[in-house]
């Protein structure tokens, strides 16, 4: 076998582990940006001037690294998915 195949069947049994831990860190990420949503715009009631506005700072990190996160997510899944099956 190849050498890096080697390394790489060796992080087969972290990989389920990082995709709970990936999820949870998903969730918390996505969950953190929702504020002060009313039913209303859940319908689409919502004014449209306020959805539109320049994230900043601390929000604008939060964004960033859930995308990061859903990214990372993928890559693992598509990982195990190669290396198990």
């Amino acid at each position: 076998m190849l050498p890096c195949r080697v390394q790489m069947e060796a992080l087969v049994p972290a990989l389920p582990y990082a995709e709970i831990v990936l999820g949870i860190l998903l969730i918390v990420g996505i969950v953190l940006q929702q504020r002060g949503s009313t039913l209303g715009g859940a319908f689409g009631g919502d004014n449209f001037a306020s959805t539109f506005y320049k994230r900043r700072g601390a929000e604008k990190f939060l964004f960033n690294a859930t995308i990061g996160i859903a990214i990372m997510l993928v890559l693992a899944a598509i990982a195990n998915f190669l290396l198990v099956g």
